[in-house]
C-alpha cells in the first residue's frame, strides 16, 4: 500500500487548545470535521499517550484554531514535535481564551471553534471525540491551509546529501516519536501517530 496516496484526503490543520484545573496547552492535529449542522457538531482525533486527549476528558472543552496559508514549519515545531508534559508550549506566546476558558491563539489562524464534548471512544492509537460547536470567530478571509499543503510546501524536505554524522534514530516529524537505530525499515510506521517512514528525520549522534 502506498501511504502518501492518504495524503491527497483534504484534511485540514488545527491547533488544539485544551485546559484542565491549571494545566493549559495547545497541540497540533489534521482531525477535526464536521459531522452534523444542527446542532453544529464536530469529530476530534487525537494520539492517546498525549497530554491533549487526557485534558480534554478532564475538562469536557476543547478549542480548533483553524491554521491558514500564513502558517510557517516553525509553528508545527512548537505544537506538534514537543510533548505539553515535558514543556510549556504556550510560554511568549500571545494565548487568548474562549467562553469555556480554554486558550487558543489567532497567529496564522483564520477562525476558531469553541467546543463542548458530547461523547469519546478509544480507538486504540488515537480517542475520538464528539464535540458540539458552542462558539465561533472569524478572525480573517485567509484561506485555510491543508494538509497535502503541509507535506509539499511547508515540512522541510528530506536531505538526501550525505553526512558524515552518525545516524543514531530517526525522528517521526508529525508527533516527536523516536526509532532508535541507523537504519529505518521502509515499510515502517510510527506507533504513536500512524505516519509512514517517510514523516521521520534523522537524528544524529552529538
Amino acid at each position: 500500500m502506498n501511504e502518501k496516496a492518504i495524503y491527497d484526503l483534504t484534511y485540514g490543520l488545527f491547533l488544539i487548545g485544551s485546559k484542565a484545573e491549571e494545566k493549559e496547552n495547545i497541540c497540533v492535529v489534521n482531525t477535526v470535521m464536521q459531522v452534523a449542522g444542527s446542532p453544529t457538531r464536530v469529530t476530534l482525533s487525537c494520539i492517546n499517550g498525549n497530554l491533549t486527549p487526557e485534558l480534554i476528558k478532564a475538562s469536557g472543552y476543547f478549542t480548533a484554531a483553524i491554521l491558514d496559508e500564513t502558517v510557517e514549519f516553525d509553528t508545527f515545531k512548537q505544537f506538534g514535535l514537543q510533548h505539553g508534559s515535558d514543556v510549556n508550549k504556550l510560554e511568549g506566546y500571545d494565548v487568548e481564551h474562549d467562553v469555556n476558558g480554554i486558550p487558543f491563539l489567532k497567529t496564522n489562524a483564520c477562525s476558531v471553534l469553541s467546543c463542548k464534548v458530547i461523547s469519546c471512544q478509544d480507538l486504540g492509537s488515537h480517542t475520538l471525540f464528539i464535540a458540539e460547536v458552542v462558539d465561533a470567530e472569524k478572525f480573517s478571509d485567509s484561506r485555510p491551509v491543508t494538509y497535502a499543503e503541509y507535506h509539499s510546501r511547508i515540512k522541510p524536505k528530506r536531505s538526501t546529501k550525505e553526512t558524515p554524522k552518525e545516524i543514531i534514530g530517526w525522528k517521526c516529524t508529525i508527533c516527536g516519536y523516536v526509532y532508535e537505530g541507523a537504519e529505518l525499515p521502509e515499510d515502517f510506521t510510527c506507533p504513536w501517530c500512524g505516519h509512514p517512514a517517510s514523516d521521520f528525520e534523522p537524528v544524529y549522534k552529538e
